[in-house]
């Protein structure tokens, strides 16, 4: 074993590089301050401070908004296309499954023009609308167009974690559960539902960090007017120049992830302990 276990060394090595060293990169950058090349650095942490300005607290707040609602409607659609496409046999799962990620295949960028052709004033919705007398709508610039846009994009992200759960349950749970007189909403929510939590977990902290630190679709969709997070830190990265600030706001989304990862998984380790204690009461 210890002679394969050098086999293992390049790639450890090219771990360090792409991961690690970049993830010290970016913390030394938000607790200095000096600019980008690291010469004549002073230690401070007045970039984390800054984000309590009024603007930039606007600008967390909108991207969570946006962030849980692009993810309860990702949780939503998700969770029902999976658990449909578990019905179905192994192969024709598969295939289903693959008919899913197809969409990832293609860059965001592509994707997300297509949208614009969708939603503008002149687009393909608004001239169906045109069909049946209805005005037009303005789609673009809204809310709704961001939403969306981000919807489209990271709901594959939802549905493959959540599909592998349901999937790895042991149908002689649900048979077991229904031949104890349980009906068919009865067994869902105490097998199936219950079971896949792991799934909604991942699926709910994937499409989350997406939803919050992509900028390309605020951009396009937002027209402009959306600074999202992922937005203010390619902005400060890109355009301003301010690495140290960009850096600290990184950070900062990446405590909040690993906040809410946290809590999701306390609870569910408190359901799972709560159910193992009313089996043993029984």
């Amino acid at each position: 074993m210890k002679h394969y276990n050098k086999l293992v060394r390049p790639y450890l090595i090219w771990s360090v590089l792409i991961i690690l060293v970049p993830i010290i990169m970016i913390v030394l950058y938000s607790v200095t301050t000096g600019g980008n090349a690291l010469v004549n650095i002073s230690f401070t942490l007045k970039n984390f401070t800054k984000i309590g300005e009024p603007i930039y607290l606007e600008v967390l707040k909108k991207s969570l908004v946006l962030g849980f609602v692009s993810v309860s409607i990702c949780l939503v659609l998700g969770y029902i296309l999976a658990y449909f496409i578990t019905k179905f046999k192994d192969s024709v799962q598969d295939l289903l499954i693959l008919l899913v990620t197809i969409p990832m295949w293609i860059n965001t960028l592509l994707r997300t023009y297509a949208w614009i052709s969708l939603l503008s004033d002149n687009g393909l919705i608004n001239s169906f609308l045109g069909l049946f007398g209805m005005d037009a709508k303005t789609f673009m610039y809204t809310d709704f167009a961001v939403v969306i846009g981000l919807v489209s994009d990271i709901l594959p992200f939802m549905v493959i974690p959540i599909h592998t759960s349901i999937r790895k349950i042991d149908r002689s749970l649900i048979e077991a559960a229904q031949d104890l007189g349980a009906d068919k909403v009865q067994t869902f929510m105490k097998v199936t539902l219950k079971m896949s939590i792991p799934g909604v977990i991942n699926g709910v902290m994937m499409t989350f960090l997406l939803s919050i630190s992509t900028f390309v679709i605020p951009k396009l969709l937002g027209g402009g007017q959306y600074m999202l997070i992922g937005n203010l830190i390619e902005n400060q990265f890109i355009s301003v120049g301010n690495w140290n600030f960009g850096s600290a706001i990184s950070i900062i989304l990446t405590a909040i992830i690993l906040i809410g990862l946290t809590l999701m998984k306390k609870f569910d380790r408190d359901d799972r302990e709560e159910e193992l204690e009313r089996a043993k009461n029984k």
